[in-house]
């Protein structure tokens, strides 16, 4: 008989390796699915054999985020504590724990699990603090800061996915976040905040968000254009003073209404 299991690491595609116990136990891989494709029904078997949700949000955590240097323990148990599937359209559950952005209305996408890690790493929340998140898409990463601090406050411009992500929020018992429509780009806030994530990347660095932080604050924002972007860690140190910290390079979609440099003309 053939032995099953099912491996999701942090590259694609997702494999099925198979042991045939028939014949000395020869082992044997075949590709379900690779993120270049749109989801089929190859997807739908590909999940059936991964067991339940849990196991498979286990080996995201162990394979992709801590394998790629997110050794936070709250973080991790951040990330296993919230079902990430509850946060992705029907036709993307399947594929809710690949290493992998997801796409979601509006022309929007939910990051993948490391990035998520790694900008949860970065911000160190505390139990105590009060976070903003510009760009809540679906609630995916405000679910994941709601069990790391005591409020969030979620911004989302578009109100179709302000419903879906209040709606998601409240299906995972996440009752800590509060999700709002507004424009993150208009945020005037001024010493409000211990922790600031913004989920669209910012074409040129707009300082509004680091005089949002509190003293001591922390925030987390993609900066520059594709193909080069960078993951900045800015921190408050006083009334007038930030120090910037580059962590990983990566590439997202901008934030709506970012600034964009001036285009170049001959």
């Amino acid at each position: 008989m053939l032995a099953r299991s099912v491996r999701q690491a942090g590259s694609l595609p997702i494999t099925v390796n198979e042991t045939d116990t028939r014949d000395g136990g020869m082992n044997s891989t075949s590709t379900l699915y690779s993120h270049d494709r749109a989801p089929s029904a190859v997807v739908e078997g590909a999940y059936a054999c991964m067991m339940s949700p849990e196991y498979v949000r286990e080996q995201m955590i162990e394979q992709q985020v801590r394998a790629g240097d997110v050794f936070d323990e709250r973080v991790l148990d951040a990330m296993r504590r919230v079902p990430r599937e509850m946060f992705a359209p029907a036709e993307y559950k399947s594929v809710a724990y690949a290493d992998a952005p997801i796409p979601i209305p509006c022309n929007q996408r939910i990051l993948p699990p490391l990035v998520h890690g790694r900008i949860l790493q970065a911000l160190a929340p505390n139990p105590e603090d009060v976070a903003l998140l510009v760009g809540a898409g679906t609630g995916c990463l405000a679910a994941y800061l709601g069990k790391l601090v005591s409020r969030v406050r979620a911004l989302e411009i578009f109100p179709e996915l302000v419903e879906l992500a209040r709606a998601n929020l409240l299906a995972a018992a996440v009752n800590n976040v509060g999700v709002e429509q507004a424009d993150g780009m208009q945020l005037e806030e001024q010493n409000a905040y211990d922790v600031i994530a913004v989920t669209g990347s910012l074409p040129l660095y707009d300082e509004r968000f680091q005089r949002a932080l509190r003293i001591g604050g922390r925030l987390v924002v993609v900066v520059g254009r594709a193909p080069v972007m960078e993951a900045w860690k800015v921190t408050r140190l006083g009334e007038r003073e930030w120090a910037r910290e580059s962590l990983f390079e990566t590439v997202i979609d901008p934030l709506i209404n970012a600034p964009q440099p001036p285009k170049f003309v001959f």
